[in-house]
């Protein structure tokens, strides 16, 4: 779905605070200080019956004043707090002069209730109120959001926490919800426009004269090489710390919110990364954590001291705090261009040393979907990329050399049977399945990294059927226009849905054919990993699909209706990157 831009939208983005004097003027006084720790939890609401509120608001973030869109005066939105097997009605009132929407993302809900504009219902007018009601047939760490615009990025999204029916498996002794963000001191309409013009705006770590004399870019070879091919390997997120504050619970770096404990205790972190462009690396620096929980789902106790977590998953980890002193938890972006702060402490106000930036990662052959074959002592080597000279690159086994025999790489195709739209690169002539690396730029960082084939399900699945066919989706786009499609095909290009029939069992591979990671989500459906776990792989709603990386994934079409699917950087979904997935009972047509 693209949106468009007006002149008029772009000055109001670009005039969008009105100055941080006229902000402060109608902001109440108690968010006009800075707290030297917060330690305040989020506000929660819970019952079979919830009342929540969108409305524009202010919120404070590292003593500067900004605009937002929350829920009851609060960003992130309130914790929802529910129990499996209750049934629930969420009370949504638009205060908002445009419509609005919150999607339950990972809740198995009714496809009337799902919350997607245009999908599943029409939205929620400006000034009117709609009833959500719907069982709770599952338990774990969830999240809520607007569907609706650019809402999501404006602070229109909170945690959402259901208690098993029963015994919880997962033993704490106290409970924090960490919800990860990225908020923009400017308007996200204008930070959409300036991707749609120059995808490279905010990236402010492209290689210099002075990294190559250090050694800390590319080698001089590999330089002219990827220039050949008009390629950038600093690319590596469309939105970066030039764009955005990170934030924790709605605060940023500076702010400090602390999570509190006593040492000893098994303190349960639910990790939640509802950032709107951000892929988060987590770590706490001297405590290991044991990973317990994927997007709401038990796994088996798997200890790592890092993981990188892609917008719209979540993961449960619990820490033991041995001593009486703090901890900083770092949520650095992917392109390690800024960082989210919290610190975990036995009192308020105390601090921990927070770690400096690590160096950017630098996007590998591997990142472009060569596989191994180009890798050599982690350069590139130039002997086994047949036919790629002066920035082209003739046909590989199995590609058609006649389409791709003068094509530069930024426009070589990997599936010459997909039919794509106008203007879609496809630069992954090998891609590769990933679930087993750690992901960009953690690969030598010298401690544990946690990867999906570490994920095993801690019990096994409900459905183990063998599938009854394949599907292979791949993930294309062209990043030097800033498009993002599936198959070629942008959202607003087709009304034509992704098909399957009510009870079946499919495999279904996503390909990324781009040099950017995409966080995969599916509406009413959880699917399982294929990783090598056989009726133990890991249950997910959400995948982050690595560079030049495929990921395979059997899901049981068990909900009937239509759903979103789609890509959670927000400005892929907008720029095109979603389609409509369609489950009918046999012999119903989508």
């Amino acid at each position: 779905m693209d949106h468009m831009l007006d002149r008029r939208q772009l000055l109001r983005g670009a005039t969008w605070l009105g100055g941080a004097a006229g902000l402060a003027a109608w902001m109440p006084a108690w968010a006009q200080s800075v707290s030297a720790g917060i330690a305040t939890p989020l506000p929660t609401v819970t019952g079979e019956e919830i009342t929540l509120r969108i409305a524009r608001q202010a919120m404070m973030i590292d003593g500067r004043p900004s605009r937002a869109i929350g829920i009851n005066g609060s960003v992130p939105a309130p914790l929802i707090r529910l129990r499996e097997g209750q049934n629930v009605r969420l009370k949504v009132i638009n205060d908002l002069d445009v419509d609005s929407s919150v999607h339950w993302h990972g809740l198995l809900v009714p496809a009337q209730f799902d919350g997607v504009p245009g999908i599943s219902f029409p939205g929620i007018k400006p000034r009117s109120t709609f009833l959500y009601e719907f069982p709770i047939r599952q338990s774990g760490t969830y999240w809520y959001h607007s569907h609706s615009g650019f809402q999501e990025q404006l602070g229109l999204y909170g945690p959402i926490l259901i208690d098993p029916a029963d015994h919880d498996p997962v033993h704490s002794d106290r409970d924090h919800v960490v919800v990860l963000s990225d908020h923009s001191q400017q308007s996200p309409e204008l930070i959409f426009h300036r991707m749609k013009v120059d995808p490279g705006y905010y990236n402010r770590q492209q290689q210099t004269l002075a990294g190559l004399l250090s050694g800390k870019d590319q080698p001089l070879k590999d330089r002219l090489s990827w220039g050949g091919m008009r390629m950038d390997p600093t690319d590596i997120a469309d939105g970066t710390g030039q764009a955005y504050t990170y934030l924790a619970n709605g605060h940023g770096p500076r702010d400090n919110w602390t999570a509190l404990f006593t040492p000893g205790e098994r303190v349960r972190l639910r990790i939640i990364n509802a950032s709107s462009m951000t892929t988060f690396n987590v770590r706490i620096p001297g405590l290991p954590m044991t990973i317990v929980q994927a997007d709401g789902q038990n796994i088996r106790p798997v200890e790592t001291d890092e993981f990188q977590i892609g917008v719209a998953e979540t993961f449960d980890a619990i820490v033991t705090p041995p001593d009486d002193r703090a901890y900083t938890l770092v949520g650095e972006s992917v392109d390690r261009s800024g960082l989210a702060r919290a610190t975990l402490a036995p009192r308020a106000g105390m601090v921990a040393p927070v770690p400096p930036l690590r160096p950017r990662p630098l996007a590998t052959m591997r990142d472009m979907g060569m596989g191994d074959m180009a890798m050599s002592g982690g350069g590139m080597d130039h002997g086994g990329m047949q036919g790629m000279e002066h920035g082209t690159m003739t046909a590989m086994p199995g590609m058609d050399s006649g389409a791709m025999g003068s094509m530069k790489m930024r426009d070589f195709g990997n599936a010459p049977e997909i039919k794509r739209g106008p203007g879609v690169q496809g630069i992954a002539p090998m891609p590769v399945d990933r679930t087993g690396e750690p992901g960009q730029g953690l690969g030598d960082v010298g401690h544990r990294v946690l990867v999906y084939r570490d994920l095993v399900a801690l019990e096994r699945n409900p459905d183990v059927r063998a599938p009854s066919r394949s599907l292979d989706i791949h993930l294309t786009g062209n990043m030097e226009r800033f498009m993002w499609s599936f198959d070629g095909v942008k959202m607003s290009d087709t009304m034509e849905p992704i098909p399957f029939v009510a009870g079946e069992r499919v495999r279904v591979t996503l390909i990324n054919d781009t040099m950017m990671g995409h966080p995969i989500h599916l509406h009413g459906h959880f699917f399982e990993l294929v990783t090598g776990h056989a009726d133990h792989g890991p249950r997910k709603h959400t995948v982050l699909v690595q560079p030049g990386g495929k990921v395979s994934f059997d899901l049981t079409a068990d909900a009937i209706g239509d759903w979103a699917f789609h890509c959670h950087l927000l400005y892929h979904m907008a720029a095109g990157m979603m389609r409509v997935v369609s489950v009918r009972p046999r012999g119903e047509t989508a």
